[in-house]
């Protein structure tokens, strides 16, 4: 059957993208019962996945409820998991926190942190010595560059004491597997750990004195046209979700893609060539190779999804690297073209719930390309890159970069 692609097999998590391919053929909706839930595999039916206010994020605590106290608190008070009026009052209040010119004021900083992390990487490079999970003639994108500058960022943005952000990039990932298919019962047992752990972090960044400048301090400041405030664990939601979304995706976008413009050397020429062609590559890079590959939502009432019935309580899932490859919306999908336009991917979400953190987003995956093209324009693969065995959440593990031969 089309549909019956297994999310575990190394073969399909290699290259999902002639699966989906079969699949949008076919029907533009699908059942999987591997996933449980019917999936969308085009962009219009993932669109209206994302966009239809018959659709919701209806949060399920993780059970037994007792052995997840501190994932559940996360989640049931995130943005991403709340729908009408809470969700509207919520986004409000974080909309304007954003709007104090967090993005404008942490840019520069972004961007003198891509070139140091990228100039240590070239310094490894070059002295060939290997070490921190480097080999011979070659250094690790993902350990040195893609890892460290997001969570970096994050704890910029929300006012982490420098000595207190080593265990966020830990914590992120331990939480993010759990929407894994099946993260296993080490899995479940990790993301609450790390979840206990970021809340008590939390808890202690919203008790310090007022007057910071970062966002947990105006997220404490701003009130809705009521004067109702963001409450402690609403904050300490908000934080989380900034955290797992901000950082796992722009980590997967900066791995993904660059593994993208190696094997399409025309096109890191380009970019080389092209400063101006930056903000065009970054929204391809996000297409090209999604770093978030299945979104779930649920009906709030009987509905349908491109002529697919989904009864009111059932979920259904939009395969959004799928529709990154549609070609009714996209001109030959499967070619990277870092100066595609127009480009209407989904990498960001749509409607009610679209990313709020995406400016950030960008600016850090621009200032990652800036850096790699001013000082390393010749950069090559060295050895076969190592991806993450996961399917909802798509990036490496290790991606090794030199200087290409001459």
């Amino acid at each position: 059957m089309v549909h019956a692609f297994d999310p575990a097999d190394p073969a399909f998590l290699a290259d999902p993208y002639p699966a989906y391919a079969r699949m949008r053929a076919v029907a533009a909706v699908h059942e999987h019962p591997s996933l449980g839930l019917p999936v969308a595999v085009s962009h219009a039916a993932c669109s209206d996945v994302l966009r239809d206010r018959g659709l919701g994020r209806i949060w399920t605590d993780a059970a037994p409820a007792a052995d997840f106290a501190a994932f559940n608190l996360l989640h049931r008070n995130s943005l991403l998991e709340r729908e009408g009026e809470p969700h509207t009052r919520l986004r409000r209040l974080v909309a304007t926190a954003f709007g104090r010119g967090h993005t404008a004021r942490l840019a520069p900083w972004v961007q003198r942190r891509a070139d140091a992390l990228v100039d240590g990487l070239v310094e490894r490079i070059d002295e060939g010595c290997g070490g921190g999970g480097d080999d011979g003639d070659g250094a690790d994108l993902i350990s040195g560059v893609a890892e460290p500058l997001p969570v970096e960022v994050i704890a910029e943005l929300l006012g982490v004491p420098e000595s207190e952000r080593g265990p966020l990039r830990g914590w992120s990932d331990a939480i993010v597997r759990m929407y894994e298919p099946d993260p296993g019962d080490d899995g479940r047992a990790s993301a609450e750990r790390a979840s206990a752990e970021f809340v008590a972090q939390l808890r202690a960044l919203a008790a310090r004195p007022a007057g910071g400048h970062d966002l947990v301090s105006d997220l404490l400041a701003v009130r809705d046209a009521d004067g109702a405030r963001i409450s402690g664990d609403e904050l300490v939601g908000t934080a989380a979700l900034l955290l797992m979304a901000g950082h796992e995706a722009t980590v997967n976008v900066i791995g993904n893609g660059v593994r993208a413009l190696l094997d399409h050397p025309d096109q890191w020429a380009r970019l080389v060539a092209g400063p101006g062609l930056v903000p065009a590559a970054v929204e391809e890079l996000i297409r090209f190779d999604a770093p978030l590959q299945l979104f779930e939502r649920t009906a709030l009432r009987d509905t349908e999804v491109a002529g697919f019935p989904v009864a009111a309580g059932a979920s259904v899932g939009a395969l959004l690297g799928a529709a990154a490859r549609d070609p009714e919306a996209f001109a030959d999908p499967d070619r990277l073209d870092v100066g595609r336009s127009p480009n209407p991917h989904l990498g960001f979400g749509a409607g009610v719930h679209y990313c709020l953190g995406a400016p950030l987003a960008r600016v850090e995956i621009a200032a990652t390309l800036h850096a790699l093209r001013e000082r390393l324009p010749d950069m090559a693969l060295a050895g076969t890159p190592s991806r993450r065995p996961r399917f909802v959440m798509r990036g490496y593990q290790r991606l090794l970069i030199r200087r290409a031969e001459r």
